[in-house]
């Protein structure tokens, strides 16, 4: 696949979050690999999930490359309680807890008043995970404090008090917490962990758990590795989670993160078609006869192709554009492609392939899927009635 930069082929418009007409694909499917295509099969009975990979691609409105040639397919509506466009916060909390929040709040109720009131804490699908011995994994090109994979392990009535969300993946409320984080924001992170009196150094001595600062320093020997980088390569994070999550005898969860927003549209786009790449890669690497692998968005975002042609250049334009940009511009103009930069309240799609992702389907409440790998674990919710 030929890096996204001068042309966006039909292969990476599919693979881009804007085109996903079939004749996009076409010439695609050949290359699945064997266990995409077995996956398309359906079952007598729904499978059971060992493992669990949540693959969420921060503003994606629309499926990648291979993700689109998985069989099982939903449109997930991300709106908060009270209003129709939700943030990353909400988003990512009603998709790990199963309850819709308010924007910028980490997954609690929402009894919350943001900045002022705690909300009753949500039990995470990490925490149940946890709670059960599996081993867990969180990883973002983003702050691993920041509102998506936060939301996974902590709990906050706003998303910005990083110096307050960071310390609770040391302080878990089930379990001994997750054992693989990988992301970036060391810089804002330790400042606001100096501003509480803490630092990375002082959690490292509390906890005993070395807090690194790049992958590299992280060593192989480390079952529970901890790296805040000042960015983060999620591809050689992910493979680095895996090698060590696939060693559970009780399964696991991950959690990998990778920005999509299209505020620029050709590094938005680029991210979308490593994810897709990082995505394919892993999944030849799991058995999907006991994993799920699902891939969502916790909201969309203000992007649309209005011209151009197949086989031309879809962003031309784009480095005129970006020489004359000003940080205050909300609408991006170029030939083929206008970028309203904000979050939109389109649906996203959700898309599974393995174990128990034949019940991602239809149109339903970002909620749902908190079900349905809750599901396809065989898991009852806390308060759940028997079925």
């Amino acid at each position: 696949m030929k890096k996204f930069s001068k042309y966006l082929t039909p292969s990476l418009v599919a693979a881009s979050l804007i085109l996903s007409g079939a004749p996009a694909l076409a010439q695609d499917v050949s290359t699945q690999s064997a266990s995409t295509q077995g996956g398309a099969a359906s079952t007598a009975q729904p499978a059971k999930a060992r493992n669990i990979i949540l693959f969420l691609a921060d503003a994606g409105g629309v499926s990648t490359l291979i993700i689109q040639q998985w069989p099982h397919l939903g449109l997930s509506e991300t709106s908060p309680v009270d209003q129709f466009v939700s943030d990353s916060a909400n988003g990512m909390s009603s998709i790990v807890t199963g309850v819709k929040t308010r924007n910028g709040v980490i997954s609690q109720g929402p009894d919350v008043v943001r900045r002022q009131k705690d909300g009753a804490p949500t039990k995470t699908l990490l925490e149940y995970a946890e709670e059960r011995g599996l081993l867990t994994g969180v990883i973002s090109t983003q702050s691993i404090a920041d509102a998506t994979p936060a939301a996974n392990y902590a709990h906050s009535n706003d998303r910005a008090k990083w110096g307050e969300i960071f310390p609770q993946a040391f302080s878990p409320r089930f379990g001994d917490g997750v054992d693989v984080m990988f992301g970036a924001g060391r810089r804002k992170i330790g400042e606001q962990l100096v501003a509480r009196g803490l630092s990375f150094e002082a959690l490292s001595q509390t906890h005993d758990r070395p807090i690194y600062s790049t992958l590299e320093e992280a060593p192989a020997a480390n079952a529970r590795p901890v790296v805040v980088a000042d960015d983060m390569d999620v591809h050689a994070a992910t493979l680095k989670a895996l090698d060590i999550l696939q060693q559970s005898s009780t399964g696991y969860f991950l959690v990998v993160e990778w920005d999509a927003h299209t505020d620029d549209p050709r590094d938005g786009l680029q991210n979308v078609v490593d994810f897709d790449k990082l995505i394919a890669e892993v999944e030849r690497r799991v058995d999907l006869n006991d994993t799920l692998l699902l891939f969502t968005a916790d909201h969309s975002f203000g992007l649309q192709v209005d011209g151009g042609g197949r086989g031309q250049p879809l962003l031309d334009g784009h480095d005129a554009w970006k020489a004359s940009a000003r940080e205050e511009d909300d609408l991006v103009r170029l030939k083929n492609v206008l970028v309203n930069a904000t979050h939109t309240a389109e649906e996203v799609p959700a898309l599974a392939i393995g174990a128990g992702a034949e019940r991602v389907r239809g149109y339903f409440p970002n909620t749902h899927l908190f079900t349905v790998m809750m599901d396809a674990w065989g898991w009852k919710a806390d308060g759940a009635s028997s079925r």
